[in-house]
């Protein structure tokens, strides 16, 4: 006898007219029961069963002793068996049950909080709960997608299922019904605006496992959120498979391009970017991305906030470049052939679409030891009240556009972080250096020559006049800092001895 209650009705006449050909009575409830009925299927309604009709207008129908005591009974139970007689039980050996679309409904705009309630499905997850705890005599069927898998084991064991099927399929209704259970509790918590809340509850669900992790040792896997944004709504086009260090790379070039609104280009390695530009072309961005650090970008991560044409493709693909993955809002399909046959690396490239916007995620989640730190994403870069010359020059129009591209940047760069830029393209990065003097020296040295004329910025305060003195002989001719240093004055003081400009941001972008 198998249960039946489905939001989602995908796939569940043909399942149930598999049972009922397998001579599996059928229970079904209201919208579900009509179906089956108009497909022929033989059922019989729950409120005949129970003798108790549904109340509230639909919120009580499976809330029943004659249902979950048909769920719960254990079999080799002489007492319990007893009971199930004195009662007029009839056991239930299958449920088949998904739930209301929680997560579906308060994601649409306008949502009040009278519909959400609505959408709080009881009986599914009781009924499920039930199933899954008395997986031994019990199969709970909590997906669409375990149908075949079901038909075929019932047809192949003379309609029975294993034990290890049911103990799986009550594992996934647990982690189901977990996952549901904190949707309900993420959405009450918004409404009360607890962004902190006392406990919190997070869920993910398994997209792939993956060849291994940051080193061949470890094993690794990608788990999504069930909304999907970012990575998870990304398309594969072609390519090897996607690596731990791959997705990590991938993750920081779409952070970094969503800084741009013009055309932009970024290149990734070991998740920091070793170049980037803007243009009013998105080859010419790519150009003066990749020129940043050709030697660093050797089998780097691509990233660009334009749908890629035949001349970025003829750039990204020129011989002296070998890349290992491109992330882009859309390929035209010349390009794409371009990148796919152009190199003897194009089979193996990983090509990904960015479905959906390059909006920012709301939180930034890192592990620790025992726990894990939350954190709202530093999405800031600065405002118009705290950005301020504190100099005695002011810097000039293509200084200051220079200094807000190598400040949007910078904030992507592991600290302590300098970035050196021209003409709105890298020239130089001093990445994860533990003093500032070192991250500057690293800065000019990738830039050489090129520092002449180029602008610096850097994550956090410049402590000590040492950075200034530094760039200043390397040509460097403004600066973009937070400020709050203790020897500001005296910073500032060098920068206006040297005939620098420095704007102050107020804030920082550390990135550990």
């Amino acid at each position: 006898r198998a249960l039946i209650s489905v939001f989602n009705k995908k796939g569940i006449v043909d399942f149930a007219r598999e049972l009922s050909s397998l001579e599996i009575e059928i229970l079904s409830t209201g919208g579900t029961a009509r179906i089956l009925q108009k497909a022929g299927i033989p059922v019989r309604d729950v409120s005949q069963y129970t003798e108790s009709p549904s109340m509230l207008g639909g919120r009580v129908k499976t809330l029943h002793p004659k249902i979950h005591g048909a769920l719960l009974a254990i079999r080799e139970n002489p007492e319990q068996m007893e009971e199930v007689r004195k009662y007029n039980l009839e056991l239930i050996d299958m449920v088949v049950i998904n739930l209301y679309p929680f997560l579906e409904v308060t994601q649409k705009e306008g949502i009040s909080l009278e519909t959400a309630l609505e959408n709080i499905d009881i009986g599914g997850p009781s009924m499920l709960r039930s199933a899954a705890k008395n997986f031994s005599y019990v199969a709970a069927l909590s997906n669409p997608e375990q149908y075949p898998q079901i038909i075929r084991e019932l047809k192949e064991n003379n309609c029975f299922l294993s034990k290890d099927t049911c103990f799986d399929l009550a594992v996934r209704v647990f982690q189901e019904v977990s996952t549901y259970n904190s949707f309900i509790a993420q959405y009450l918590a918004k409404q009360r605006n607890q962004e902190f809340p006392d406990i919190l509850n997070l869920s993910f669900k398994k997209r792939q496992e993956l060849r291994y992790g940051e080193n061949s040792h470890q094993r690794a896997a990608f788990y999504q959120e069930e909304k999907e944004t970012g990575l998870s709504a990304a398309e594969q086009i072609s390519g090897k498979e996607l690596s731990f260090n791959n997705l990590l790379d991938l993750d920081a070039a779409l952070g970094l391009i969503s800084e741009f609104e013009e055309p932009a280009a970024v290149v990734i390695k070991h998740n920091n970017p070793c170049g980037a530009g803007c243009a009013s072309s998105l080859a010419d961005a790519f150009k003066g991305a990749y020129r940043g650090d050709p030697l660093s970008a050797f089998g780097s991560i691509i990233g660009l906030n334009r749908r890629i044409d035949i001349a970025t493709a003829e750039e990204i693909a020129s011989p002296d470049k070998f890349i290992e993955a491109i992330i882009a809002p859309g390929y035209e399909e010349e390009a794409l052939d371009i990148l796919k046959t152009r190199q003897k690396w194009g089979k193996n490239v990983r090509i990904l679409k960015i479905n959906g916007s390059l909006a920012k995620e709301e939180w930034d989640i890192k592990k620790i030891k025992g726990g894990i730190l939350l954190q709202e994403q530093d999405k800031e870069t600065y405002t118009s009240e705290n950005l301020k010359t504190v100099t005695q020059r002011f810097p000039t129009a293509k200084e200051r556009d220079d200094l807000l591209f190598a400040w949007l940047v910078c904030k992507w760069v592991k600290s302590n972080a300098i970035v050196l830029a021209r003409d709105k393209t890298v020239v130089g990065v001093g990445a994860g250096q533990m003093s500032r003097i070192d991250a500057c020296l690293l800065a000019l040295k990738k830039a050489g020559k090129r520092a002449r004329g180029a602008v610096l910025a850097s994550d956090a305060f410049i402590p000590f006049p040492d950075v200034v003195e530094e760039a200043k002989k390397k040509g460097i001719t403004a600066l973009i800092q937070p400020g709050g240093a203790l020897k500001d004055n005296k910073v500032i003081g060098v920068a206006n001895e040297c005939e620098m400009a420095m704007l102050f941001t107020g804030i920082r972008h550390f990135k550990h």
